[in-house]
């Protein structure tokens, strides 16, 4: 399959759109850190959205106040959550564990 040649117009937009769903994840990460939602909550508004479900599981649990790289990874392990997968990979066992865990 050969790539497609994308017009300056069409790589501004790609840009400007990636640009926007970086802001929108960061965004979410930054709300659950400053304690505006719960991990809980954040993990509801990620499964709704299709940019923001395009967040790595580990990066939200991260961006719960005290808890780092250690803990986020113990907590992947013990949940058998693998440690590259997003939220919308995950499955409907996995979601109500992280909502058990978290609330």
């Amino acid at each position: 399959m050969t790539i497609p040649q994308l017009s300056s117009e069409q790589l501004g937009a790609a840009r400007e759109a990636a640009t926007q769903a970086r802001r929108a994840r960061a965004e979410l990460k930054d709300q659950v850190k400053s304690g505006e939602l719960t991990f809980s909550q954040a993990l509801e508004k990620a499964m709704a959205d299709e940019t923001l479900s395009r967040i790595k599981v580990v990066d939200l649990l991260r961006s719960i106040p005290r808890i780092g790289v250690t803990r986020a990874t113990e907590t992947m392990e013990n949940l058998e959550i693998a440690a590259n997968r997003r939220i919308r990979g995950l499955g409907r066992h996995q979601v109500e564990r992280l909502h058990e865990l978290f609330n």
